[in-house]
């Protein structure tokens, strides 16, 4: 009898749960919906090093004929945006060496800020809602011109 009395305490604690969790969910599902903004198509306010080492991986890596891996520092002043765009065939990863950047993914937005780092490997656009500039290095899989 016991035995029957404690899952039933434990369903109806892990019910609680479930429905907190789906409450909250549809409680801030909305807000993020209607924060939605208009992604910008131009970059603003973005500056981007030579690449500060390039390497060919056509000759180290079968099928990379025309391909480099590349590390570079971009600059995204404040108020600035890298425009939507797209990682198909340049695929990378981003460390934020200094400041706060906001990535917007459809209706997801989500903060990187110094020390964090985030794969660049979809469609997003960035921005810097802060007043000082953000400093990224980024490190991604080039297709040569």
């Amino acid at each position: 009898m016991a035995t029957k009395k404690s899952i039933s305490n434990w369903t109806l604690f892990g019910t609680l749960i479930v429905a907190s969790l789906l409450g909250f969910a549809l409680a801030t599902g909305p807000d993020t919906a209607t924060a939605q903004q208009a992604a910008p198509t131009e970059n603003k306010g973005v500056t981007s090093t030579p690449p500060l080492t390039a390497v060919d991986l056509g000759p180290q890596i079968s099928g990379m004929q025309g391909y480099q891996l590349r590390l570079r520092i971009v600059t995204v002043d404040p108020g600035g945006v890298i425009g939507l765009h797209s990682h198909k065939d340049r695929l990378g990863v981003v460390y934020v060496l200094k400041g706060t950047l906001t990535e917007h993914q459809g209706d997801v937005a989500k903060d990187y800020g110094a020390g964090n780092s985030f794969p660049d490997s979809v469609t997003h656009w960035l921005e810097n809602k802060g007043t000082s500039p953000v400093e990224l290095v980024v490190a991604d899989i080039f297709k040569q011109p």
